[in-house]
C-alpha cells in the first residue's frame, strides 16, 4: 500500500506541472498591428477604438498615433486620443483610459489579440509600459501584486504601469478573445519573465 500511494504521489508531482504547462501552452498571444512613434502626444492619454466601413475611411482617420487592423470581418481603429476625441466616421467601440504615461526615447505602439479556453493563462511577465484590455469573447482576469481584476465580454481595463508581474488568464466559462494594447519603450524587450509573489 505504501509504495502505491508513493508511486500515485511522484505521478501527481510530474502530472500538477504538466497541466500548469498545457494552460499557459493553450494560451494564445498574436500581434496584429504594431508601430514605432518618437513621441506621444502630451496630456492623458486614451485609447480610442473605432470600426470603420472601409480601411481606406480608418486610414484616413488614423493620424500619427492610430493603427488600422482588418480583424474578425471588422475594420478597426486603435487610436491614441484625448477623452472623447471621436473620428468622424468611425462606429465607437470603446475609449480606455487613461493610460499610464512612460518616458523612453522610442515608443512602440501595438495591438495583439489573446486568449485560449477556459483555465488558460500566460506565464507570469512584464512589460516595459502600459498595458489595456478589451474583451471580445469571455472573462479576463488579470493577477498582479495589486490583486486579480476581471473584465467580462464588452468591458475595457487599463492595466498597471510598466513593470508590473501580471498573469493573464480565461476565468471564464468558455473561449476567451481579447485586444491588448500596448504603449511600451521600444528600446527595450516587449515582454520579460517575472516572478509573482
Amino acid at each position: 500500500m505504501r509504495k502505491i500511494l508513493i508511486k500515485v504521489f511522484v505521478s501527481g508531482l510530474f502530472i500538477l506541472p504538466s497541466l500548469a504547462m498545457a494552460q499557459q501552452q493553450s494560451f494564445f498571444v498574436k500581434s496584429l498591428i504594431e508601430k514605432k512613434v518618437a513621441e506621444l502626444p502630451s496630456g492623458d492619454l486614451f485609447w480610442q477604438i473605432e470600426n470603420f466601413d472601409t480601411k481606406e475611411q480608418a486610414q484616413a482617420a488614423a493620424g500619427p498615433y492610430g493603427l488600422v487592423a482588418d480583424y474578425d470581418s471588422k475594420v478597426w481603429l486603435f487610436r491614441l486620443a484625448r477623452a472623447g476625441d471621436r473620428t468622424k466616421d468611425g462606429k465607437k467601440v470603446a475609449e480606455i483610459g487613461p493610460i499610464p504615461r512612460i518616458e523612453a526615447t522610442e515608443y512602440l505602439l501595438r495591438v495583439n489579440e489573446a486568449g485560449g479556453p477556459e483555465g488558460s493563462a500566460t506565464a507570469a511577465h512584464t512589460h516595459p509600459g502600459s498595458e489595456a484590455f478589451y474583451v471580445l469573447k469571455g472573462e479576463l482576469s488579470q493577477k498582479t501584486p495589486h490583486g486579480v481584476a476581471r473584465v467580462a465580454a464588452g468591458q475595457n481595463m487599463v492595466g498597471h504601469g510598466g513593470g508590473t508581474p501580471m498573469v493573464v488568464s480565461n476565468s471564464g466559462s468558455g473561449d476567451l478573445r481579447e485586444l491588448a494594447l500596448f504603449v511600451v519603450d521600444a528600446t527595450k524587450p516587449f515582454s520579460s519573465p517575472a516572478q509573482l509573489p
